[in-house]
């Protein structure tokens, strides 16, 4: 299969994408394979848990169809907020066609320019292997393993990962802004007039 020509846009308030939105979200969430999400979900829950502040919603689009959408948030108030976190969710048909890789590119130059000097996946389901092997190709380590975190629906309980990788130009540098907590503080609020 090939891949798709996609491009990036933040949802509109019209019911068109919402609904777009909630037919990619709800057979992930059914599925009960990689989110922490009762598989049950309502419409509306499932819709705010995505796109409710703080969380900046970005869909992914190809021609006129939205083929996924991610989020990006900050991972922890306060003296966290360096650090951000994500979620990802694809179209099934478009399993293949680099629809997910062109979202984290987009997600990680989105997070930088945001100022944020990391990203953390706080809960890779490990037989989400398609996912465990992308975010590895990109840069991020398992830094760290839940023995039986996650109930998966068909196989059991399975390990979670919590997955790492700096955002900085110098992996090493280390030394705090000038006025982190400014810096957090004005973060957070961009995030909640989103």
């Amino acid at each position: 299969m090939s891949g798709l020509e996609i491009t990036f846009r933040e949802p509109s308030s019209d019911a068109t994408d919402t609904e777009a939105l909630w037919q990619i979200l709800q057979p992930t969430f059914a599925a009960g394979e990689t989110y922490c999400i009762p598989r049950d979900v309502s419409r509306a829950e499932a819709l705010a848990y995505w796109s409710d502040s703080p969380h900046r919603t970005v869909l992914a689009v190809s021609g006129e169809e939205i083929v996924g959408s991610y989020f990006l948030t900050p991972n922890q108030r306060a003296g966290g907020s360096h650090v951000c976190n994500c979620g990802f969710v694809t179209k099934a048909d478009t399993a293949g066609r680099g629809v997910a890789t062109k979202m984290l590119l987009h997600a990680l130059a989105e997070a930088r320019r945001l100022g944020f000097r990391a990203m953390q996946f706080n809960f890779v389901v490990s037989t989400n292997v398609r996912a465990v092997r992308l975010w590895e190709r990109h840069g991020f380590a398992v830094v760290g393993r839940l023995p039986g975190a996650f109930c998966h629906p068909s196989v059991g309980y399975v390990d979670a990962f919590v997955m790492y990788r700096s955002l900085l130009d110098n992996e090493r540098e280390t030394a705090p802004a000038q006025d982190a907590s400014s810096e957090a503080a004005r973060r957070l609020r961009e995030f909640d007039l989103k």
